[in-house]
């Protein structure tokens, strides 16, 4: 039977206190990547030397440097990183790659297991395990609203024939819901796998704060080409939900400003059209990729 051979990209920005977790759930993986790249944007604190001596310990991890820009970049600048990792595996031979953040921990089983699911389904794209963070020392689900084809950008594995037709990644906000969108336009299926569990050291947005975070999630919604009906309709069925009324205002007016701004959406307008008409399908109760 034919080994998996999967590579993963680690783009890492001042990660000093979570790192070392996930590099050891890594080196105890019963499946190890060909190679794992991890690429420091920047980094301020011992994030880089920690990969490093990673790196020194496992010939299969290999870091890149690169120099600090003076300010995080959200959205757009962790794909610039890991596109800076992406030569070190662009000519080696893989069934899949990953986008993996560094404050995750995941059981030693975890990858063995999710390209489980991939053999099981020859038309699974996109896949990942689902994120949980801890709470006032509970595990919950990180984002439990999410729709049924997305898969956290923590956390993405793609098909190497999937990959292959909708590369590349886009260096913006909202950069993970694109390929989800082109991935099912090309008819791949992408999904969540929801009996797998990884648990992320620190919060999603917890760098920037609520209300930048929640701005920066409709600005992302703006960029992948939402449909205005639609994402009125997400803003008002969010109002209930924590932070109550303040997380539907910030997706809103991070959504308008992609159009007060005259911000460029995502250059392929036939994803665009595709997302768009499936959105309309959810708002009328006509089966859709939101079903």
């Amino acid at each position: 039977m034919k080994k998996t051979r999967y590579v993963v990209i680690t783009p890492v920005r001042n990660e000093a206190d979570y790192l070392g977790k996930t590099i050891d759930s890594m080196a105890m993986q019963t499946l190890l990547p060909v190679r794992w790249v991890i690429v420091d944007d920047g980094s301020r604190d011992r994030t880089a030397e920690i990969a490093e001596l990673a790196s020194e310990l496992h010939p299969w991890i290999s870091l890149i440097l690169r120099p600090d820009r003076g300010f995080r970049k959200s959205g757009g600048g962790v794909i610039e990183a890991f596109y800076d990792g992406y030569p070190l595996v662009e000519e080696i031979e893989w069934d899949y790659i990953v986008k993996l953040d560094g404050d995750l921990c995941f059981d030693p089983e975890y990858f063995e297991k999710c390209f489980a699911c991939f053999d099981d389904d020859p038309k699974l794209g996109i896949g990942g395990g689902l994120i949980k963070v801890l709470e006032r020392g509970e595990l919950r689900i990180d984002a439990s609203g999410d729709p049924p084809f997305h898969v956290r950008g923590a956390t993405k594995i793609y098909r190497w024939a999937c990959w292959n037709q909708i590369k590349p990644l886009m260096k913006t906000p909202g950069w993970d819901t694109i390929d989800e969108v082109k991935a099912n336009m090309y008819g791949w299926a992408t999904r969540t796998f929801s009996h797998l569990s990884l648990i992320q050291l620190k919060a999603t947005g917890h760098s920037d704060g609520c209300w930048r975070n929640w701005f920066k999630n409709g600005r992302a919604n703006y960029i992948s080409g939402y449909h205005p009906l639609f994402m009125v309709a997400k803003c008002i069925r969010r109002v209930p939900k924590r932070p109550i009324v303040v997380a539907s205002i910030a997706l809103l007016a991070g959504f308008c400003s992609g159009y007060i701004r005259r911000i460029p959406q995502t250059p392929d307008r036939n994803a665009i059209s595709f997302l768009r008409r499936q959105q309309l399908r959810r708002l009328t109760f006509q089966p859709s990729i939101y079903s």
